[in-house]
């Protein structure tokens, strides 16, 4: 039999995932080419029952993830580490935001900076209300759709998957966030599945941006003078020099390629947004961002549960905008989840919540607001409508915009350069990740594969773009939303439940036996830790230790004349020595034998003697208030002297405060009716 080359031989795919999900991919591409028109109408009628009938599971979901991500920032839990209690970020703050950024929505606020505000501005469904109030809305649903909401979205799959990665020492791999479900099931084809999944999100994810994008660069370089026309030879050449650099970005690695250009494209950015602000008008701007802020703030709630049931002539709207950008950042939610995750080691959970959802919302505003406030004021006060009139031209708006402001070449030129590199950031973090997936996030992958997926990603987009299929394709990954959005609530469910047994993990104390133990009868001691005892044991227990103990303190307590007595089951099962009172509360204390069951990883550990059972037995103490009891298998006979007198000598003290005669006063309290 031929030995595979060397280079595949090498390859860290794992074909579970690996395999179906080219399989997918290439079906679905496949059928948007060739039945482009068919593919169409076909999604096209499956994303309209689903946004008309089902629209409320994404207002819902997203409401759930914005409050579920404030409640921890403002909970015990935010303070929790994503890695080991003493580890540190591996990036700056500033490189950690930057590739935020890069990787999140980048493109997005070149691409809709000017064409969002300016279609809500122009939307005929607004026609009725003024000039100023439209303007006013076009800013306010314009940061409804950039801000917290749409963060909240990437930062619940970013905090799943560095939580569960970082602190229990799982892959970075969506189908780790289901580790308290599923347990060790999660390495099973159940989890490949869920693997899959992501890996053809994020393909078709990254392959729709890059198609539609590419005619927007292709646009600048014509306005620019760059290029003659828009031809698809263009394209194919915009194309392979933005994934050439992406995969040579991408094989240089994260700390490399990744954090360079990210930090090299937000302050071009800054630049370009300054230029706005100081050659635009400044003061209307600067005001008109305070007057929005103020406006989302005072509107959070409405929008965020409104479903706008009862004015149904905003529904063709809602869906369009809203609805589709709550499923469009759903579906390229584990993408950019994955990557946020893996450049978050070492934040803690309230930072990286404060950092997702704060500052790049703050940006978004801003930026939002310069961009846009200034294309709708120059559309009403001097353009007359030129830019309304444009609004489905949303590749050309941004240049035309920029035509009216001066050094307009020269500030078109940063525009498409800033385009170009958060083409090649999202590029090569979407390859980056895409081979974290379709590898179980291995530690080290050949180059080769890297370069694969970066081919794969320009060979379909221009494929899909030429042939018409690009529609078809991004209305197949908003379809993929709604099944994901239910994902998401489960991850919520198992970052609560792993939260919890973190927090109860490290707060929990030693056992009572060693509080004040001075380390006597130390071996007896060592070998009661190393058994796990059965029923028959705990019994013998009670009857040949606790059961002295209690009547020796019996017959000192009544010699002293309190009147105690002790009184237990007659096999042993349970014993209680107790104190009766007229004016207060009886004290008590007891032992019964309770049933415990322990975890399968310790009986499967080769290195702890007696564990063989998952069902043991402890002697547990209760009280006559109903505290909750402690184990004392680890007492000898004098502790549990001890451990009685000094929880007697809690109640008398308890007993003698006024404040607790509520708790302590017999004569308060009922006597509850006899029988009959």
């Amino acid at each position: 039999m031929k030995k595979l080359p060397r280079f595949i031989a090498n390859s860290t795919f794992k074909k579970g995932i690996v395999i179906p999900s080219l399989a997918f991919i290439l079906s679905v591409s496949f059928i948007s080419s060739f039945f482009p028109n068919r593919a169409a109408v076909l999604l096209g009628q499956v994303q309209g029952f689903i946004f008309t009938n089902l629209n409320w599971v994404y207002i819902w979901a997203v409401t759930l993830f914005v409050f579920f991500l404030l409640f921890l920032v403002l909970s015990k839990f935010g303070s929790i580490k994503l890695g080991d209690n003493d580890s540190k970020p591996e990036y700056s703050f500033f490189s950690w935001v930057s590739m935020l950024f890069a990787a999140g929505m980048g493109i997005g606020l070149m691409y809709f900076s000017v064409a969002e505000p300016i279609s809500h501005f122009a939307d005929p469904v607004f026609a009725q209300r003024g000039e100023v109030s439209r303007a006013r809305d076009a800013q306010l649903y314009t940061f409804f759709h950039w801000g917290i909401h749409a963060w909240a979205i990437y930062g619940v799959v970013g905090l799943s998957l560095a939580y569960f990665s970082y602190r229990y020492k799982l892959p970075l791999s969506l189908r780790s966030c289901f580790y308290p479900i599923l347990k060790n099931k999660i390495n099973s084809p159940a989890g490949d599945l869920i693997d899959t999944f992501a890996l053809c999100s994020t393909f078709f994810g990254i392959t729709t941006t890059l198609g539609f994008g590419v005619v927007q660069l292709n646009a600048g370089l014509v306005e620019v003078g760059a290029l003659n026309g828009r031809g698809f030879g263009y394209q194919i050449a915009i194309v392979a020099v933005i994934m050439g650099i992406s995969i040579l970005s991408a094989t240089s690695g994260v700390n490399k390629g990744v954090k360079i250009l990210s930090q090299t494209n937000i302050v071009a950015a800054v630049l370009l947004m300054l230029f706005i602000l100081v050659m635009g008008p400044t003061v209307f701007l600067l005001g008109s961002f305070s007057e929005g802020l103020g406006y989302y703030i005072n509107e959070f709630f409405n929008l965020t549960f409104n479903t706008h049931a009862y004015e149904p002539s905003l529904h063709p709207w809602f869906f369009s905008w809203t609805i589709l950008y709550w499923a469009w950042w759903i579906s390229w939610s584990p993408y950019v989840g994955l990557f946020i995750a893996r450049i978050s080691r070492g934040r803690t959970i309230r930072e990286f919540i404060g950092a997702v959802l704060i500052i790049p919302t703050a940006f978004n505003f801003l930026w939002m607001t310069i961009f846009g406030n200034s294309a709708t004021l120059l559309d009403r006060n001097e353009l007359d409508g030129l830019l309304s009139g444009m609004a489905d031209r949303t590749d050309e708006l941004l240049f035309k915009f920029l035509e009216f402001f001066p050094a307009a070449g020269l500030t078109s030129v940063l525009a498409i350069f800033i385009i170009f590199i958060f083409f090649v950031t999202s590029a090569d973090s979407g390859i980056f990740v895409m081979n974290s997936i379709a590898t179980k996030n291995a530690a080290k992958s050949p180059k080769w594969q890297l370069v694969f997926w970066g081919a794969l990603l320009a060979i379909l987009a221009l494929v899909l773009l030429n042939a018409g299929g690009l529609n078809s394709l991004q209305t197949m990954t908003l379809i993929t939303a709604l099944p994901f959005s239910i994902i998401m609530l489960l991850f919520c469910y198992s970052l609560i439940q792993g939260l919890i047994i973190d927090r109860n993990y490290y707060a929990k104390g030693y056992s009572h036996a060693a509080e004040n133990w001075s380390g006597a009868h130390w071996k007896e001691r060592l070998q009661r830790v190393l058994s796990f005892k059965g029923r028959k044991a705990v019994i013998g227990f009670i009857r040949d230790t606790v059961s002295p103990a209690l009547e020796a303190l019996a017959a000192e307590f009544n010699e002293k004349s309190v009147s105690a007595n002790v009184q237990m089951a007659d096999d042993y099962t349970w014993i209680a020595l107790s104190i009766k009172h007229q004016q207060i509360d009886d004290f008590k204390y007891g032992v019964r034998c309770q049933q415990k069951t322990i975890s399968d990883f310790l009986i499967n550990e080769g290195n702890i003697p007696d564990a063989d059972s998952s069902q043991t037995y402890v002697p547990k103490t209760y009280f006559g208030d109903n505290r909750t009891g402690y184990n004392i298998e680890y007492f000898m006979e004098e502790e549990v002297i001890a451990d009685v007198l000094k929880q007697y000598e809690r109640f008398l003290e308890l007993s003698s405060e006024i404040k607790n005669e509520l708790f302590t006063d017999n004569s308060l309290k009922a006597t509850p009716p006899k029988r009959r």
